[in-house]
């Protein structure tokens, strides 16, 4: 897309212009023989006085979407009441086939911790009416918020029930942290089977991005609260790291293949940021939560070095423990230290990717075997954020995780290895919404945990969410499971509760 192209775009979205005060390529309604709004709605990225809200216009969702190559507008309404009558702010974007035809509308002039309804509609064919929620005014005495968050939404594993019951859960916002979507092809045998081989041109990620975005149950937790999201690695690459994919591509091949896979993500995420094709997309970011929290919003998987030691599960070589390997990248590392050292929210909450937390794999005297694709293959770096946050005494650090499929509730020490090391933060790592924990490593991981006694909890075969409820005295994680991810009537259930609180780091597990 041309800048100048893209530059219209944007402003159209946010509702800074509007389309008749253009003068080139007017936009105009097709002809649907039926409804563009099969991928639903979603809002996301809430400040105190915005929010976004997404669309994608695909009739046709696993054909490319289906539309014409024309730009049409889309008309947006954001009301305060359910029935839509009592409109705050409405306006009209340009969804443009560059984009596929994706709508972002930045939604400004809004009341601070306010719920508010929104509905978008193209000619006769109106959208799906949902919900979304601003954050309180930063600085603002806070005495309660409400979150989940979940990651690791493989469909062919299993059914969404988990976001079924999300969508009934009373919250303020949803984090996801990352594995929207799986970009393999996967087996025959799978409960639900991908459409298409691996992804790897921006039609293949968005026809999966589709075939994702159908499930009714996803739409439901969408519709309900907004979203504040990022990636891990099957967005693009199975366990990729920057430009190095893990199926032998090469940098340029790969290039070309992650672009295309960030701009899917793009389409089909309601996330605040500016986006061309021929840049990076930035998605790091924090949100303040009032004065009771600041959610931090990291990326490891853009800026990482290589694995080290060539992957997998195994004893740590030199590499894993040099001062060179990075998770974050420089930018990003100072960009965090310098939020955390400039919040001055009671929680302090790291939302990211993979186990940050030191397990070793193998108990035995003088053995070890790590994990080189979470934090325990960049020492060096996890080493220098729990030393900034000890040093700096940043209040009630709290790391929330997704990726590994699993539960854990783990201590951050400033050393595993020295069980009287002082814990500096809690780290909760929640299950996933269907994908699979292999299961023959359960029994290899309860029969580690004698040598991992920061690991306070762990449990490898219950899927669904992790609710959590924060105070100025505590932050309580209830891990929520449901009964099977094979039956679409599954219940749901609390795994587990924990407590940090204010000022103690570490948390008791209290199994129910």
């Amino acid at each position: 897309m041309k800048r100048r192209d893209f530059l219209i775009t944007t402003l159209l979205s946010s509702g800074l212009i509007i389309a008749d005060q253009l003068n080139t390529q007017a936009a105009s309604i097709p002809d649907f023989s039926q409804s563009p709004f099969t991928l639903g709605v979603a809002s996301g990225d809430p400040l105190s006085d915005r929010v976004v809200i997404w669309t994608r216009l695909a009739p046709f969702p696993l054909e490319g979407g289906g539309m014409p190559n024309m730009r049409v507008p889309v008309e947006w309404k954001v009301a305060k009441d359910p029935k839509m009558n009592e409109i705050v702010r409405k306006g009209t974007a340009i969804a443009t086939p560059e984009l596929g035809h994706s709508v972002h509308v930045d939604v400004t002039q809004l009341e601070a911790n306010h719920v508010y309804w929104y509905q978008f509609q193209v000619g006769n064919y109106k959208s799906a009416i949902a919900r979304t929620k601003t954050l309180p005014n930063p600085n603002t005495t806070v005495e309660k918020m409400s979150f989940a968050f979940a990651s690791c939404q493989d469909w062919q594993n299993g059914y969404y029930v988990a976001h079924k019951h999300l969508a009934k859960e009373d919250l303020d916002f949803v984090v996801f942290l990352g594995d929207y979507i799986y970009e393999r092809s996967g087996g025959k045998k799978s409960v639900r089977q991908h459409q298409g081989e691996d992804c790897l041109t921006l039609e293949d990620y968005r026809n999966r991005y589709a075939e994702y975005k159908s499930d009714p149950n996803l739409q439901a937790a969408h519709h309900r609260f907004p979203w504040i999201m990022t990636w891990d690695d099957h967005e693009v690459d199975n366990n990729y790291a920057n430009l190095t994919a893990e199926d032998g591509q090469s940098v340029e091949q790969f290039q070309i293949r992650r672009r295309q896979a960030y701009q899917a993500y793009y389409e089909h995420t309601p996330i605040r940021v500016s986006f061309q094709p021929e840049e990076e997309l930035t998605l790091y970011r924090s949100f303040d939560l009032g004065n009771l929290g600041k959610l931090m919003v990291l990326d490891t998987r853009q800026y990482r070095s290589d694995q080290p030691c060539g992957d997998g599960a195994k004893p740590r070589c030199q590499e894993a423990t040099s001062e060179t390997m990075t998770l974050l990248g420089s930018q990003q590392e100072q960009w965090l230290q310098s939020q955390l050292s400039n919040s001055s929210a009671s929680w302090n909450i790291i939302a990211q990717q993979i186990m940050m937390a030191q397990y070793d794999l193998d108990p035995r005297p003088q053995k070890g075997m790590f994990n080189m694709d979470q934090w325990d293959g960049y020492v060096e770096c996890r080493r220098r954020l729990l030393n900034f946050l000890h040093d700096n005494e940043i209040s009630n650090p709290v790391v929330i995780t997704g990726d590994i499929h699993s539960s854990w509730i783990n201590d951050l020490k400033l050393d595993f290895d020295d069980p009287t090391s002082p814990t500096v933060a809690t780290e909760f790592v929640g299950t996933s919404i269907s994908s699979q924990f292999p299961q023959q490593y359960v029994a290899a991981v309860n029969l580690a945990r004698i040598a991992n006694p920061h690991v306070k909890f762990f449990e490898g075969t219950q899927h669904g969410y992790v609710r959590c409820t924060v105070t100025p005295e505590s932050f309580k994680s209830d891990y929520r499971v449901v009964s099977s991810i094979l039956d679409p009537d599954a219940s749901i259930d609390t795994l587990q509760s924990s407590m940090v609180k204010n000022g103690q780091p570490g948390a008791i597990p209290k199994k129910l």
